[in-house]
């Protein structure tokens, strides 16, 4: 076998004619005497083809009958797979607020308020119940419910509802700076804001949703307004005032924010909130694009504003009154409205959302924890979709019954709830089927009593006396229309157009009514 120094050799092969087939049917072998290996001898031809030139004498790279053969001087030629040659090119990260994004999708507004105008984008009919929105520290509402409200089980939910992301002063894409002069409201005056925003709207009652920061200003709300809010579902929401370590991290980065700008250490720290420890052993890209918003997409001065707000946030003084004790009510003390209380697993507030979840009444909250997330709605939107739609199913919201999406296998999945309500389906069809059998049941009994008691009035009225009973009857007319029988012009039992019935001869008919006496009528 024909061999080459220091490698392979390809061997073109022949058909049966002999006349140099391109296929390429020939195996390879290494040569004995060579201690060169297959990998030194392909690094070697791959070395070469990168450090050559266009210009260069030696043509390393050539097609051969449309097979790609590398060539190596003084080395043996091997055939290349044609997919070796493809690169990835232009691939880039992109940012959360185009992934997904519900910019176009939404009515920008701006809502007046004593504070300062607030924007407020809208998403959905506005016809629709109502839910509204709260954003964390360091997002707003494209960063923050652009991925989770554009997810397919949240877009068939948006069918019935109409979602009003209401966004912190200075924090929304693009903000300029706010004045030196001006005054950041506090929590308490952020949640006040939303008065403004339900009367500008004319909303009379909303689902809260809020995350971090957002969930504590809707929580803030729903106390004050307890007529306001239907229902919240909270997210890492925090119910206490700040403690000393969370304070003294924040106001270093306040103080970061105005003076330096987004520093590392900012940033570090807004990981933290959202993702907690160790975020890139996750997900990778979605922590590498939170960063990047971070860096690029934020006003440090509005955000060290928000920043210094939340930190001199006060308590919200909830607690869960113990049944029985005397001169308390439990619906003074904490939130009356159905709440819903969400943490991940990895979040490094998991510990806040138990304190919260024991200041709330048992019967109408529930504290869930979901695995393997921190930013839950990033990280596990599904469950955090399916838990919603079945909380506000709960709370006798029309949400659809299946969703369009399909599996990852390919066949179309079907929840708990649509299960449920295909059964309670089936079982108000069986039993309005049994009513109806009932009921014909009913009249079919009525109609023999009425006719056993037509059948003997009508013997009495034609026999007339037992004697004349005793001869028999004088017709087999009679006899058919004593013993009810119903063959050929017999008696038989008739109705009308209005639901009359009749029993007897076309010659002889009864009007069978409540009346036990018959009534004759003529032909």
């Amino acid at each position: 076998m024909p061999q080459a120094e220091g490698g392979y050799v390809s061997l073109p092969a022949m058909n049966g004619n002999g006349n140099g087939s391109a296929i390429y049917q020939s195996t390879t072998e290494p040569q004995a005497a060579s201690p060169t290996s297959v990998f030194e001898s392909v690094k070697r031809a791959i070395g070469q083809a990168i450090k050559s030139s266009p210009g260069d004498s030696e043509e390393l790279v050539r097609m051969e009958q449309r097979q790609p053969v590398i060539v190596g001087g003084g080395a043996s030629t091997m055939p290349v797979d044609p997919m070796d040659d493809i690169e990835l090119r232009s691939v880039q990260l992109q940012f959360p607020n185009a992934r997904g994004s519900i910019l176009e999708a939404c009515d920008q507004r701006r809502v007046p308020t004593d504070k300062g105008d607030i924007h407020v984008a809208i998403q959905g009919d506005t016809s629709k119940p109502a839910i509204v929105t709260y954003h964390d520290l360091g997002l707003n509402y494209a960063t923050s419910f652009a991925g989770f409200f554009n997810y397919p089980v949240m877009r068939g939910l948006l069918e019935n509802f109409c979602v009003y992301h209401v966004t912190a002063p200075g924090q929304e894409e693009g903000a300029p700076t706010l004045p030196e002069d001006y005054v950041y409201p506090t929590m308490d005056e952020l949640a006040a804001q939303l008065l403004f925003v339900l009367s500008h709207f004319g909303l009379k009652s909303v689902i809260g949703f809020g995350v971090g920061a957002g969930a504590n200003i809707l929580a803030r709300f729903a106390h004050g307004h307890p007529d306001k809010v239907g229902a919240l579902c909270l997210i890492n929401c925090v119910s206490t005032q700040s403690g000393w370590i969370e304070w003294g991290y924040q106001s270093f980065n306040a103080r970061f924010l105005r003076t330096k700008g987004m520093t590392q250490g900012v940033i570090d720290y807004l990981m933290w909130h959202h993702f907690g420890r160790n975020p890139e052993e996750r997900n990778h890209d979605l922590v590498q694009m939170y960063k990047q918003h971070f860096e690029r997409g934020v006003n440090p001065t509005n955000l060290a504003m928000l920043i210094n707000a939340y930190i001199h946030r006060n308590d919200l003084h909830l607690a869960r009154t113990p049944p029985g004790t005397p001169g308390a009510e439990t619906a003074a003390t904490t939130l009356k409205m159905p709440v819903i209380n969400i943490t991940g697993s990895l979040s490094p507030h998991v510990d806040d959302t138990v304190t919260f979840n024991g200041r709330l009444d048992p019967t109408n909250s529930s504290w869930m924890k979901i695995s393997d997330c921190a930013m839950v709605l990033e990280e596990q939107p599904a469950k955090l979709a399916e838990a919603f739609r079945l909380f506000l199913q709960g709370e006798g919201y029309a949400t659809p019954l299946s969703t369009p999406a399909s599996s990852p296998c390919g066949t179309k999945y079907h929840t708990y709830s649509s299960i449920f309500f295909a059964n309670f389906r089936e079982e108000q069809l069986q039993a309005a089927q049994e009513r109806e059998r009932d009921r014909q049941r009913q009249l079919s009994m009525r109609v023999g009593n009425r006719l056993r008691e037509t059948a003997i009035n009508c013997s009495s009225s034609n026999g007339g006396s037992g004697d004349n009973n005793a001869n028999g009857p004088t017709s087999e007319e009679d006899q058919d229309v004593e013993n009810g029988n119903g063959n050929g012009n017999r008696a038989y039992v008739t109705t009308d157009t209005s639901g009359t019935l009749y029993y007897g001869t076309q010659s002889n008919k009864i009007r069978i009514t409540e009346n036990p006496l018959p009534e004759p009528i003529s032909s």
